[in-house]
């Protein structure tokens, strides 16, 4: 975070010394590629070799990178430098055996609408609400092919050989989220949002330094585990700043006057594919504001600074992403990740707290930021074995400097110390959720037209994946059997969001939240269970995309 870089930064003589020490890092590391000596890129002393900010030898540009959860072994939890990482990501995935299904997709949404009040923090579960405190960072996923990622194999792109099978643990891959960024918690260099008034997106590209053993990943090398490519969705298809993890500074997270940015309510239109470039092929996002007429691109590909990392000494190889698979069939995952996810819609939660005060100011020459949430919904002490702050906390109307918008709420984004919301207190976890096509005091739901392949196409089966069992550590839940893991998650708020699908204005759509007009797949029940072949997760069955059904 910009505040505290000039006290993290490395000295720059120990960049020279980086391909001596980053090994002291790896453990356990078994497979062939983990012994080619690496010729590549040497990180810089700042990046975002790890997307958790946890890397003993880089300090990270942007903290609150929003990374996949990786599984440990046994499907168990998974720890980064003896720190726990995961965080909760609802999710509905998009599942078909057509050609192209995995490498080619559409996606339309109508973005929502923000009441017209501004937050309030005095009645959890009844407050004023806006988007920014529910949910980060929305996102479409892909899988695709790096070689130097978990499980550290060779990956044929558009291949359906590469998924996991048998004692074979999959292809080498990285995992895409193309995310959206709400309005009202600037900059986003150290929070959430782009600025007050828009939303944003990135390609956000989380690759696993690990090697593999059965279904889960084993040695990793400590100072990258889970490096990040990340770049704004741009007019004009340049990257803001440097994608890679090596490399990457403050203006790969700033946006600049190319940025797409797009109004609440606007209706968008989505594709990811494999694009022909000149040399070859890589992975391209387009997206295209309906309701402006504007558009924007970012292709994951070495002429834009994308590069992958080597798990021996963390340095970075100029790299296409392409589509891992040809298909979007149900044994086509993510190899390393905590749960069954590849073509998914997602809403990643429980990184908000909204209060009435703050404590513990953090002061350094470029900004002040607290470290603890006083209020209704944070109204006692921290549980150490969950969370030990919030932080950063920001106050109502903090400008940072004066270089962002005014923060719409005084909040925490609870990811400096915590990864995310643990006890399950913050407004994620109270029915403070969309309940309406039109806003209220809550925002108005997402609506999402059913996603469509390459070759227009509906995916004729979904299923509902969650990965908060993996929050659910203090709790006893064991994400192997699925003993004593519940939903909603145990906290004061007793409510977890949901998947419906409505005929709204005569079109079939998918919303989320707290909305009943439509088949809500039972709320809670929707996300199934815990058990050994949901990779960690609660995961309902696969099952039939009803395109707007009676059943409720």
């Amino acid at each position: 975070m910009r505040r505290l870089r000039r006290a993290w930064r490395v000295p720059a003589l120990a960049v020279v010394f980086v391909s001596a020490t980053l090994t002291l890092g790896l453990t356990s590391v078994t497979s062939p590629a983990a012994h080619a000596a690496s010729t590549g890129v040497a990180p810089n002393a700042t990046g975002e070799l790890d997307c958790n900010g946890l890397s003993p030898i880089q300090h990270p540009v942007k903290s609150a990178v929003m990374c996949k959860d990786p599984r440990g072994t046994d499907h168990g939890r998974f720890e980064e430098n003896g720190k726990y990482i995961g965080h909760d990501e609802p999710s509905m995935r998009f599942v078909s055996n057509q050609p192209g299904s995995g490498n080619d997709v559409t996606f339309i949404e109508r973005l929502p609408l923000e009441p017209r009040a501004l937050p309030t923090v005095g009645h959890p579960g009844r407050d004023v609400t806006h988007t920014f405190e529910l949910t980060i960072a929305p996102w479409y996923s892909m899988t695709v092919c790096d070689p130097q990622s978990a499980p550290q194999n060779p990956c044929t792109p558009g291949s359906d050989v590469n998924a996991p099978a048998g004692n074979y643990p999959g292809a080498g891959a990285a995992f895409v989220e193309l995310q959206f960024y709400p309005p009202g918690f600037a900059p986003f260099t150290d929070n959430i949002s782009c600025d007050d008034a828009h939303w944003c997106s990135a390609l956000n590209i989380d690759s696993l330094e690990c090697s593999g053993s059965g279904f889960a990943p084993t040695g990793c090398n400590q100072n990258c585990v889970e490096p990040v490519n990340f770049a704004f969705v741009q007019t004009n298809g340049v990257p803001a700043g440097p994608p890679s993890p090596e490399l990457s500074d403050d203006t790969t997270f700033t946006p600049n006057r190319q940025t797409l940015m797009m109004n609440p309510g606007d209706l968008i239109k989505v594709r990811m594919f494999d694009a022909a470039i000149p040399g070859g092929h890589a992975l391209e996002t387009q997206e295209t504001d309906l309701s402006t007429g504007q558009s924007g691109f970012m292709i994951a590909s070495a002429a834009n600074g994308f590069m992958n990392t080597s798990i021996t000494d963390c340095s970075g190889t100029p790299f296409n992403f392409q589509p891992e698979y040809n298909t979007a069939r149900a044994q086509n995952v993510i190899p390393w990740g905590f749960g069954p996810y590849m073509i998914n819609s997602q809403f990643e939660i429980g990184h908000f707290e909204p209060c009435s005060s703050l404590v513990n100011p953090v002061t350094d020459t470029g900004d002040t930021f607290y470290t603890n949430c006083v209020g209704p919904y944070d109204s006692s002490s921290e549980n150490s074995a969950l969370e030990s702050d919030d932080a950063p906390c920001y106050p109502f109307g903090d400008t940072h400097g004066g270089t962002a918008a005014p923060n719409l709420v005084t909040g925490c984004d609870v990811f400096n110390d915590a990864i995310g919301d643990l006890d399950y207190d913050g407004t994620p976890y109270y029915p403070d959720w969309p309940d309406s096509v039109t806003p209220d005091r809550f925002p108005s739901t997402f609506l999402q037209l059913q996603p469509t392949t390459g070759r227009g196409q509906r995916y004729p089966q979904i299923q509902f994946v969650t990965d908060n069992s993996a929050t659910q550590f203090v709790d006893g839940c064991d994400p192997q059997s699925g003993q004593n893991c519940v939903l909603p998650a145990p906290g004061p708020g007793n409510f977890y969001p949901y998947f419906t699908q409505a005929r709204v204005g005569g079109v079939c759509v998918w919303e989320f939240g707290n909305v009943r007009n439509g088949n809500t797949f039972g709320g809670d029940k929707q996300w199934g269970s815990v058990g050994p072949t949901t990779l960690g997760a609660f995961a309902s069955a696969v099952q039939p995309n009803p395109n707007c059904g009676h059943a409720r």
